[in-house]
């Protein structure tokens, strides 16, 4: 479970989060739910150890990892994997450098890979996927679709327990939305992940998540189910949902 307890987050002077608590069960995919700028990437910077909180404290499985303005856990010890809204995919790298980077950085610091292994890892990712037949392609040469699910094949080849997803989907058209929200919908049994997804879409929310949280101005509005949050009737969901 992921705990954010009491969380106040600024950028400069400009408050974000307020004195925000939140409960992320495990195995679950909980969807942050909001317009612009209403706190949800800040959120998912914090759980990763990308920002710091101005007070507050955040515990991962029962160890805090934030507390009092300092990082306890550094990012790459919380077993996180994140994909940005911009996919920070590495252009001179082809699909499969792509995904076999990271196992090949664990190879050399840690010698816990072997070649033979990481291919084969990488081929079950892009197998996957269905990215096989693109393997030896540069990100340039891939559909918007198909570059969301690289970004999140590498992400999940080094084994994250957390999966943080940020507007994974924005300009990618409606039939290859649907198709990449089955997988997403996949990733929590096959990968045994928890995953928090953030989206301004209520659409994409209702079609994933286990949880939704909506988010207003830093706040958080409701927590529920898909039914309950269809069904809220709170005067600003309701708007929300209509919009």
């Amino acid at each position: 479970m992921i705990k954010l307890n009491n969380i106040t987050h600024t950028y400069g002077i400009k408050p974000v989060l307020h004195d925000l608590t939140l409960d992320i069960e495990a195995n679950q995919l909980t969807c942050l739910l909001g317009s612009s700028g209403s706190g949800k990437t800040s959120i998912l910077r914090l759980i990763a150890g990308l920002e710091i909180p101005k007070s507050g404290e955040i515990t991962i499985d029962n160890i805090s990892v934030t507390e009092n303005k300092q990082i306890l856990i550094p990012p790459h010890k919380r077993t996180i994997g994140f994909i940005f809204q911009d996919l920070a995919l590495w252009s001179h790298f082809t699909v499969y450098k792509n995904i076999a980077f990271g196992l090949t950085e664990q190879k050399t610091t840690r010698r816990q890979s072997t070649k033979k292994n990481i291919k084969d890892t990488v081929f079950k990712m892009l197998n996957f996927f269905g990215l096989q037949e693109h393997a030896e392609k540069y990100p340039h040469q891939l559909s918007g679709g198909q570059k969301q699910l690289l970004a999140i094949s590498r992400s999940l080849v080094l084994k994250p327990k957390i999966l943080l997803m940020d507007e994974p989907l924005t300009n990618i058209d409606v039939k290859m939305k649907r198709k990449i929200l089955e997988h997403i919908k996949k990733l929590k049994q096959n990968f045994n992940l928890t995953i928090i997804y953030v989206t301004h879409d209520h659409k994409e929310a209702f079609a994933i998540a286990d949880k939704i949280v909506v988010i207003d101005e830093g706040k958080i509005e409701a927590t529920g189910t898909v039914e309950q949050i269809k069904n809220s009737e709170n005067k600003f969901i309701k708007y929300f949902i209509e919009i």
